[in-house]
């Protein structure tokens, strides 16, 4: 049997599938870890709505490339953000990529192979997640460019981890590593490096074993709460990180 069509659609994202359903995606740049740029950020959310599609799927892994989960942004690749209708689709492109996420019909593994200062909250929005010993989490973009971070964090890290917490990670931009990442609740398992993926492997096998219906309708009742936490935040945020981004073509007069 041939790959979907959207196994090799979308450059930064590589996709493979075991035979008994477990596709594993996996953020890349030319193979290595990925520098996520506008162009990722357009093609995730069409490539999750083709993932949840695709009635071979049982079960999914999220993950990076190397020893990296998301660590690096090409800011200018997401074009002139400061004009409404560039930030309108990134806006839009943002909110789907978080409810395609949480709304998959199946369950999803996060593994953080590796540091994930980039886009953290997609791992936090997978069903089970297991971290490498080496993974590390914060927000490196938002605070560095001066940027509200309103795209999903601030309603993820609120939600795993509590204000007090969420408040000081996204104000600071500091890091913690796996292990505070566990006593915070964030992670479910950390693991040797090397024994990470496979962990992830075991338990989404595990799943996929399931009935289809009780994997689609278990997501939608554990998810519930948190999706509807996204469409009534995200949209809002967004809107505020959009005008500090228009400010900052005003800053560089």
């Amino acid at each position: 049997m041939s790959d979907p069509s959207y196994f090799s659609k979308y450059k930064d994202l590589a996709f493979e599938r075991t035979d008994d359903g477990i596709l594993t995606l996996r953020f890349q740049t030319a193979g290595g870890p990925i520098v996520f740029t506008g162009q990722t950020h357009e093609d995730l959310p069409k490539a999750l709505e083709e993932v949840a599609l695709d009635a071979d799927n049982r079960a999914m892994i999220l993950t990076g490339s190397g020893d990296v989960f998301m660590d690096n942004l090409d800011g200018a690749s997401l074009g002139e953000i400061f004009k409404p209708a560039v930030w309108e689709k990134i806006r839009t492109e943002g909110l789907t990529v978080l409810q395609r996420l949480l709304s998959l019909p199946f369950p999803v593994i996060g593994v953080a192979n590796g540091p994930a200062t980039v886009h953290s909250e997609y791992l936090l929005l997978t069903d089970i997640h297991i971290a490498s010993e080496q993974a590390a989490y914060g927000d490196f973009p938002h605070p560095a460019f001066g940027i509200t971070a309103g795209d999903g964090l601030q309603v993820v890290w609120e939600d795993a981890v509590g204000t007090a917490r969420a408040k000081w990670l996204l104000w600071t931009g500091e890091t913690i590593d796996a292990a505070t990442a566990q006593q915070w609740g964030v992670v479910n398992e950390v693991l040797p490096h090397d024994q990470a993926y496979a962990r992830g492997l075991e338990i989404a096998r595990k799943l996929a074993a399931t009935p289809r219906l009780y994997r689609s309708l278990q997501k939608q009742t554990l998810n519930q709460r948190l999706l509807r936490r996204i469409v009534e935040g995200v949209p809002f945020g967004m809107a505020l990180e959009g005008l500090t981004a228009a400010d900052l073509a005003y800053q560089q007069q």
